[in-house]
């Protein structure tokens, strides 16, 4: 589902952030990757869905390398192919939050009534109407939620998706996403500083310097 070959990237500053990074997500894996703040883990999410260049290395989604496509291609492949939880949710102001939620679904040339259900699925039911400034953060971070999943992707990629929300909402949260990765045959990756968020995933890797590995081995060498 997704290659990551010997990626790098460093920031304008000239801090390397990922150097050589290799590793191969399979259809119907979910990952969470943990490591320490600044090392490149949504960094690395933004190279995976588009939103940024690698200054050397390949990616490929579905057998396709972004770094081939032009920007009208890579947009395609991402709306229908992608589903991104930001950290900043990117909740669109001037739509309602049942609109905000149907949008892939529009963009995709799908059935929207999925929206109402995914507005449901995380907590929100009967709030379709409802526009982002009436909302709390953890209640926004919701919607960014049921957006990102309601259109069935093949690759989720969650960014901190609990980070605003109370313990049992995250565990509903994460519930939620992990059984729809599950369900639909999908791949996921979650970046998570949190132990409970990434004990919900298949397998849990620490980003390093070194790349990603298992995090037995990287305590093992502490």
């Amino acid at each position: 589902m997704l290659e990551l070959k010997n990626i790098s990237k460093a920031y304008v500053e000239g801090c390397q952030v990922l150097s050589n990074l290799t590793y191969t997500l399979k259809a119907g894996e979910y990952i969470a990757i943990m490591g320490e703040s600044g090392v490149g883990k949504s960094t690395l999410l933004n190279l995976i869905a588009g939103l940024d260049v690698p200054d050397s290395g390949e990616v490929l989604i579905d057998g396709n390398q972004i770094s081939k496509l032009d920007d009208d291609s890579v947009t395609m492949l991402r709306r229908k192919l992608l589903g991104f939880i930001f950290q900043a949710f990117h909740v669109l102001p001037h739509l309602t939050l049942g609109q905000n939620i149907a949008l892939p679904l529009l963009l995709n040339n799908m059935p929207v009534d999925r929206a109402e259900k995914m507005l449901a699925e995380v907590g929100l039911h009967g709030r379709k109407d409802d526009f982002s400034h009436e909302l709390s953060g953890g209640e926004l971070q919701r919607v960014a939620i049921a957006r990102a999943l309601v259109h069935r992707p093949k690759l989720v990629l969650a960014d901190e998706p609990t980070g605003n929300l109370d313990p049992d909402t995250a565990h509903d949260i994460l519930q939620l996403i992990r059984s729809e990765i599950k369900i639909n045959g999908s791949s996921g990756i979650l970046v998570t500083h949190s132990h409970a968020a990434a004990a919900t995933a298949d397998a849990v890797l620490v980003l390093t310097k070194q790349g990603l590995q298992p995090i037995e081995q990287v305590s093992k060498s502490i």
